[in-house]
């Protein structure tokens, strides 16, 4: 039948019929990162050790940091939270398929092709950010906060429900910043940003970027500030001639 031609509860019935098919993606992948909980955790919990990668790229001291468990139940479940994250994260694609076939019928072709660079543009940016946060602004976080002691005296117990929660909490954060530019684009595309505006207020856009970097980081380290803040500035540059870009084509139209 037609996309036109159904009715309001056929409509409903395809998008149950979607929901249903992405909660079983997520949920079979989550069984598989499930039962792989050796190179699951290997790979979650390297950030906690001073052999990881960045650390021996920025060199410095090593440190060990010991995560413990304070709940009966707490690392079963933090198992079934990690695998499921994991599990809604290689589903992504298929569930973003999936919207998008049941989104597509309803848009005009040139729509189609814009919500398309729009949903991989997003996607890509989304993953970047995950990346960056895990090899570079958590593990840097994870060795300064994981480290500081006000005292000799007092030692850390760092949980690991602490441990994941700043994980997750960091990589959403970190794939929402990393929208920036696809953020820009469609600001630009509806004539809502100009390329010399940006450029205008960039030394105001380089403070509010310290200023965050020094928030997602507290660190008394400035080349730690200097790195967290790097990328976002990046993306600001990004940002800028993306914009320029989309002023000039939509100039070119009018």
């Amino acid at each position: 039948m037609d996309d036109a031609q159904m009715t309001f509860w056929e409509h409903l019935d395809v998008l149950r019929d979607s929901i249903i098919r992405m909660i079983v993606a997520a949920v079979v992948m989550g069984v598989v990162a499930f039962c792989l909980k050796e190179p699951l955790f290997d790979i979650v919990l390297a950030p906690k050790d001073s052999d990881f990668i960045t650390y021996r790229w920025l060199g410095g001291e090593a440190f060990s940091i010991n995560l413990i468990n304070t709940g009966l139940a707490e690392q079963f479940l933090i198992h079934m939270k990690v695998a499921l994250m994991v599990g809604v994260l290689v589903a992504s694609p298929y569930i973003l398929f999936l919207l998008f076939r049941f989104i597509a019928p309803a848009l005009y072709e040139n729509e189609r092709r814009y919500s398309v660079r729009i949903t991989v543009a997003a996607y890509a940016m989304f993953l970047l950010g995950i990346v960056v946060n895990y090899f570079i602004i958590f593990p840097l976080t994870v060795r300064f906060l994981g480290t500081y002691q006000v005292s000799e005296t007092v030692s850390n117990m760092l949980t690991i429900s602490s441990y994941i929660d700043t994980l997750m909490m960091m990589s959403l954060i970190f794939g929402i910043i990393f929208e920036i530019p696809v953020v820009s684009w469609l600001l630009a595309i509806f004539g809502l940003l100009k390329a010399s505006w940006m450029s205008q207020y960039r030394r105001h856009a380089v403070i509010a970027i310290l200023i965050l970097a020094a928030a997602i980081t507290p660190t008394g380290d400035a080349l730690t500030l200097v790195i967290v803040a790097l990328p976002i500035w990046l993306l600001y540059e990004v940002s800028i001639l993306i914009v320029k870009i989309s002023n000039g084509s939509t100039n070119e139209h009018k």
